[in-house]
């Protein structure tokens, strides 16, 4: 699958340093509030489901996940709204930017996304400049296996899946969004492990940046959009080099 092109790494990592782990703690526990406003039972809203399982293989303590439930279904009076807002820009050299956000102060984040771009020479761009240039897809990531490649790659065919890609020893799987809890119970089911499950959005183009001058300059601008807490996703059109 070209075109798919996130910045945290298909190999999902567990946060080992203190700070990045209170920042991905953070980010689970805004998905399942959200999530949890279609209600607060999980077995009932696969939405709420997913970003619970999410959330726990990133080791988030049960006590916040229930916290989060709680303040989704309103259960919880005092707790602020949070509002998903997707920004659009771009980076140097003109790549593309999709950027995912949930905060309890819209016009903070407006504020911190477009403060940042400015400072590492990107751009806000006004809405639907970029979106047009991904595809939403279902992602899936499988845990290693020691079964045979052969094996695993019909187990991934035969779920539905629309493809996949294959990464040292780990197995990124893409689907139909509106397909992605059916095709990750069919690879459940086969006896495949899913690590993580998430809707995402695939590039459609890459754009190729062979200045390392501008790829120093992207990945700083990356850095520091992912170390802003309400930012929990970050897409955009280009591979940076090694």
């Amino acid at each position: 699958m070209s075109g798919h092109s996130k910045w945290h790494s298909i190999k999902h990592k567990k946060g080992a340093i203190d700070a990045k782990r209170g920042k991905i703690f953070t980010r689970h526990a805004k998905l399942i509030e959200i999530a949890a406003r279609s209600g607060g039972d999980p077995s009932m809203n696969p939405s709420l489901r997913l970003a619970i399982d999410n959330a726990r293989a990133d080791n988030l303590p049960n006590m916040n996940i229930d916290r989060a439930i709680k303040k989704g279904t309103g259960e919880d009076k005092g707790a602020a709204q949070l509002v998903e807002t997707i920004y659009e820009g771009y980076a140097p050299g003109g790549v593309a930017l999709y950027i995912e956000t949930i905060s309890d102060n819209k016009n903070r984040t407006v504020s911190s996304v477009r403060s940042i771009l400015t400072k590492h020479n990107g751009s806000m761009g006004s809405a639907g400049c970029v979106g047009w240039m991904f595809e939403k897809k279902g992602m899936i990531i499988l845990k290693p296996t020691s079964l045979p490649q052969d094996d695993v790659e019909m187990k991934i065919i035969d779920s539905g899946a629309s493809d996949f890609k294959k990464e040292d020893d780990t197995y990124c799987v893409f689907t139909s969004f509106t397909d992605l809890n059916s095709v990750a119970e069919n690879l459940k089911k086969s006896g495949l492990e899913v690590e993580k499950q998430e809707v995402t959005y695939i590039a459609k183009n890459l754009v190729n940046v062979s200045d390392p001058g501008i790829a120093e300059k992207i990945g700083k601008l990356l850095d520091a959009l992912d170390e802003d807490e309400d930012v929990t996703n970050i897409f955009m059109n280009c591979e940076l080099p090694e």
